[in-house]
C-alpha cells in the first residue's frame, strides 16, 4: 500500500480548545505516514517541475563523463567549453576576452573578475556557480 492511501486510511481525533481551535491528534505512526505522503508529493512535483523544464530547454541533462571531469577538479571552464564543442578562440571572442588570457583562467593560472566569468558563463549557457561551483 502506497504512503498516500496508508495516509487515508489512518485514525484521527479532533478535539477543540477553549478558544475554538480545532486540533487534530494523530498516532506517531499515522504521522510519520502522513509526512511520507507529503515527501513522496512533494517529490513527484519536483519531478514533473524538472520535466517541464527540461521540455522547454530551461534544463539539461550533462553525460555522465562531463560530470566525471568536473568533479575531478579540471577546469570547469574548459570542460564546458570542449562539452559545448567551443575552441578557445570562438569562446574567448564571445566573452570578449583575449585567448590567452582565456588560456590562463583554464589552466589556473590567473583568476578571472566576476564580470569576466559571468561573461564566460553566458557564453557557455552556463551560470557562474556552475564555472567556480
Amino acid at each position: 500500500m502506497r504512503a498516500v492511501e496508508k495516509a487515508q486510511a489512518m485514525n484521527a481525533q479532533t478535539i477543540v480548545t477553549p478558544a475554538g481551535e480545532r486540533l487534530v491528534m494523530l498516532s506517531e505512526a499515522d504521522f510519520k505516514l502522513l509526512a511520507e505522503a507529503a515527501e513522496d508529493n512533494a517529490d513527484r512535483l519536483a519531478v514533473q517541475e524538472y520535466r517541464r523544464r527540461l521540455a522547454a530547454g530551461e534544463e539539461e541533462l550533462v553525460p555522465s563523463e562531463i560530470v566525471d571531469r568536473l568533479l575531478s577538479g579540471e577546469s570547469r571552464i574548459r570542460v564546458w567549453r570542449e562539452h559545448r564543442g567551443m575552441t578557445a578562440k570562438v569562446l574567448a571572442e564571445e566573452a570578449g576576452i583575449a585567448q590567452p588570457f582565456l588560456s590562463q583562467i583554464e589552466t589556473g593560472k590567473r583568476e578571472g573578475t566576476v564580470d569576466t566569468l559571468r561573461s564566460l558563463a553566458d557564453a557557455l549557457g552556463v551560470t557562474i556557480d556552475d564555472l567556480v561551483g
